[in-house]
């Protein structure tokens, strides 16, 4: 239960090509880390057994928390929170959660309540083949009790839909050299439950005709953070003595509906502390990279 939501620190409007004032902007959200919604994620993702109050949330799962709670009037025609609140009102129409680069420097301990504080970084306009792109860069903090907690740098970006006739941009083949693989068969209904659990109105992830008719998808999207949580999921799997420290994602293409994908980790050669991984599509397409870092054990 969100108990409470800070307020932006600065209502100044910006131009529609400037965003200037709105970097260096702020925003505080306090809520419990509900055992209730950990024990639902759980559930969602197949778990034996959920994660017990008292104990470290999972890496990923604090995208569960501390997300944005606005009415439906005041939602945008694509489901996401309208323009101009928090973050700069970017006309583009498509908006997507391009990656992210995480510190864990402690755990969130379920059943207490702690605090996300945001920050706008940065936010940068370019033009290139792909038209034109805006790149907002957001600083999350959660804290816990007053101990930092969690650091993110988060990277969304928004563009403009391709032109029509336009030829997809170059897709990379996933690595062959997997020491960890497991298979994911996104249904419907894991699409449904993330949605609902993250309070994520985006269209795309349970509005066929909109994903298809309006964003031009083939199908209904995967998630970009259910994605890295599954990463994250295996890498934790994958060196259980030790514990993660820090893990960076990058979002490269997306991956849809009933189509099974696999989550896939190595070890970097000359670093025992490293692991590469990433997310091969069903046609053997590069979709996510990430590397995670663990503590020496």
């Amino acid at each position: 239960m969100q108990a409470g939501h800070g307020t932006n620190n600065d209502t100044t409007s910006a131009a529609s090509d400037d965003f200037s004032a709105w970097v260096g902007r702020t925003e505080t959200v306090v809520e419990e880390i509900s055992a209730g919604r950990v024990a639902a994620l759980a559930a969602t993702l197949d778990y034996d057994a959920a994660p017990a109050a008292g104990t470290g949330l999972p890496p990923g799962w604090q995208w569960l928390f501390f997300n944005p709670t606005v009415r439906r009037r005041e939602l945008g025609s694509d489901g996401h929170p309208q323009r101009g609140g928090f973050l700069p009102p970017v006309t583009l129409p498509r908006r997507m959660w391009a990656g992210s680069r995480l510190i864990y420097h402690a755990p969130l301990l379920i059943g207490t309540e702690a605090s996300r504080t945001s920050e706008i970084l940065k936010v940068e306009s370019k033009t290139g083949q792909s038209g034109t792109l805006t790149f907002v860069t957001v600083r999350h903090t959660h804290a816990m009790g007053g101990q930092r907690c969690i650091e993110e740098e988060q990277d969304i970006v928004y563009r403009s839909p391709p032109a029509p006739g336009a030829a997809a941009p170059p897709k990379k083949p996933a690595p062959e050299r997997a020491t960890w693989s497991e298979e994911i068969i996104p249904d419907t209904t894991l699409l449904f439950r993330y949605s609902a659990l993250t309070f994520n109105g985006h269209r795309i992830h349970y509005d066929r005709p909109y994903a298809v008719g309006e964003e031009g998808y083939p199908d209904l999207v995967v998630h970009g953070p259910l994605t890295a949580t599954l990463l994250q999921g295996l890498a934790v799997r994958a060196q259980p003595s030790r514990r993660l420290v820090r893990f960076s994602f990058r979002g490269l293409s997306p991956l849809f509906v009933s189509r099974s994908f696999r989550i896939e980790a190595a070890l970097v050669e000359g670093k025992p502390n490293e692991l590469a991984l990433w997310a091969r599509a069903d046609d053997g397409d590069l979709s996510m990279q990430a590397t995670a870092v663990f503590d020496a054990g």
